[in-house]
This record gives structure tokens, C-alpha cells and sequence, in this order.
């Protein structure tokens, strides 16, 4: 059986690729390119699955930037 997951994917100021799944907390990898950091975050989700089980998914909405004055 295949599930999809929603995954967040963010580039740091030195060029990695941080990868996160909301559905599991702290399920983080990274990656040096966009697939390497979508390669890993597979096996961390593995990993969370194997711990955790699976979770009811929710319905990604999606993600937005906001504008804060600091």
C-alpha cells in the first residue's frame, strides 16, 4: 500500500536542504540537493512509522509566507 505525506522543504543560508513532515513530530532530515533531502526524509518517515504507526492524514491546505515588522 502507498500513502502520500506532506512534506516542507526549506533551504538554509549555507545551501541545504531541510526537509520536514508535519504529521510526525520532529520528523527532520536534510540533504545537500533537493533529492538527496527528499531521500532521506523517506527514511525518516519509515522511521516515525515504525515508531509511531501510521497517523490519519490530514488535507494539505498549503503553506503561505507572512510579512511580520520586527
Amino acid at each position: 500500500m502507498k500513502r502520500h505525506y506532506p512534506i516542507i522543504i526549506e533551504q538554509d543560508k549555507d545551501g541545504v536542504f531541510i526537509v520536514e513532515c508535519p504529521l510526525f513530530k520532529g520528523c527532520r532530515s536534510y540533504g545537500y540537493n533537493i533529492d538527496e533531502a527528499i531521500e532521506n526524509i523517506k527514511e525518516a518517515i519509515d522511521a516515525c512509522i515504525e515508531d509511531e504507526g501510521f497517523v490519519d492524514q490530514s488535507t494539505f491546505i498549503g503553506i503561505r509566507d507572512i510579512e511580520l515588522a520586527i
